[in-house]
């Protein structure tokens, strides 16, 4: 394995600025692979370098010019062949990643899924892909919050090296540049687009996805729907004061509810089945769905859709909308709800086994490189894993 990873490190030797580079990026590829505790800069150096390496590999992340970006292509036109299929899907999720001090870049307090709470962290926008093939991380941004643009940030801005053309914008924003950079470059052809609802219960992010793919994407559970569209318009002028101008729906139609009261309805079939195979056997739950309108502010916007719900054995609800034709199976449905899962599981690889949250890195540049070190890591490990698993057939 140890010949395989020097011949894979190979393959993004064109990427570097001097051959020194080539050293330095094999010890770090080697150290987020290593069975070390911990995997930040100095321990990697000190582990598979010396001691008067420290300082280059620090740099190596931060300031030394070598084209990371080229190194992320290479890293997909690779990994596009291994798990491209027509029927994948592109998925985009956040991460965080809780940080104590103040300075690191993109540092606040904000909300952090692995706490479950709001606390100091740093939060990145991944884009990643999943086909009945395997899965990968293909992108990422660092989120930037808001308050990282005033005047007075100015000065860490600076220091972090964050680009002096940056310029706010939110999660759902950045998910779409990512979105729609992975599809221009044609290597991933996909049928689906996956999301949580932190993406999936924003309406103008779903409207300007690309228009050639379906989108499934998880909605909360207080996520208001029509399951008939009412009739709209402005209630009738009583003649005293001013004229009504704002639409509504007319008396006497449907009320829109929420997906939870909907699957605790009668209007729900639920149908046990094998959504997957897990690592100890066939994985079931009770799935439904029902063709509905979204709505905002109590009025139905967009198309029909259709409202898909899963019940796990524990008795969760998982609340899901796409805008799939409406004569897809329910087969190709529950195909897609296990479909975004593979993002959340490169999550915990990466930050169980190649130490995608284990770094002190402070800048713009090194945070992005060192996540681009973490995708190159990840897929080596899905290398192996398809290298041994051909090898145990023969």
């Amino acid at each position: 394995m140890a010949q395989e990873l020097v011949a894979f490190h190979k393959e993004f030797h064109d990427c570097y600025g001097r051959i020194e580079h080539h050293r330095l990026g094999l010890a770090y590829l080697s150290g987020l692979m290593s069975n070390a505790k911990a995997k930040s800069a100095e321990p990697i150096a000190l582990e598979f370098l010396d001691q008067k390496s420290v300082r280059s590999v620090q740099m190596f992340l931060k300031t030394y010019r070598w084209d990371h970006l080229a190194m992320q292509f290479t890293h997909q036109r690779m990994l596009a062949p291994l798990i491209g299929s027509s029927d994948g899907m592109i998925t985009v999720d956040s991460s965080e990643f809780p940080k104590k001090g103040k300075e690191s870049v993109g540092v606040a307090r904000q909300y952090c899924g692995r706490l479950g709470k709001v606390d100091n962290c740093q939060s990145g926008v991944f884009v990643g892909y999943s086909s009945d093939k395997g899965y990968g991380l293909l992108n990422c941004r660092l989120y930037m919050p808001e308050s990282w643009f005033t005047e007075e940030q100015e000065e860490r801005r600076t220091f972090n090296l964050v680009p002096e053309d940056l310029v706010f914008e939110t999660k759902q924003q950045i998910a779409l540049k990512l979105i729609h950079n992975v599809v221009a470059t044609g290597l991933f052809p996909a049928k689906w687009i996956g999301a949580d609802a932190s993406f999936g219960s924003d309406l103008e992010f779903l409207n300007a996805l690309p228009e050639d793919l379906n989108y499934f994407v998880s909605i909360r559970a207080d996520a208001q729907v029509f399951t008939k569209k009412p009739k709209t318009g402005l209630p009738t002028y009583k003649g005293r004061g001013r004229r009504p101008k704002k639409v509504i729906v007319l008396p006497g139609q449907p009320r829109p509810r929420s997906v939870a009261q909907i699957a605790a309805s009668k209007l729900i079939s639920w149908k046990p089945v094998v959504v997957a195979e897990g690592a100890k056997g066939p994985i079931i739950a009770k799935v439904a769905r029902l063709r509905v309108y979204l709505s905002r502010d109590g009025l139905p916007v967009g198309d029909q859709q259709w409202l898909f719900l899963r019940k796990d054995t524990d008795g969760q609800v998982k609340y899901a909308i796409s805008n799939a034709p409406k004569d897809i199976s329910m087969v190709d449905l529950i195909k897609a709800s296990t479909m975004r899962w593979p993002i959340e599981q490169c999550f915990h690889e990466g930050k169980d086994q190649v130490g995608m949250d284990y770094y002190e890195h402070r800048s713009w540049p090194a945070w992005h490189r060192h996540m681009i070190f973490v995708f190159l890591a990840l897929h080596f490990l899905l290398r192996m894993r398809l290298h041994f698993k051909k090898k145990a057939l023969c």
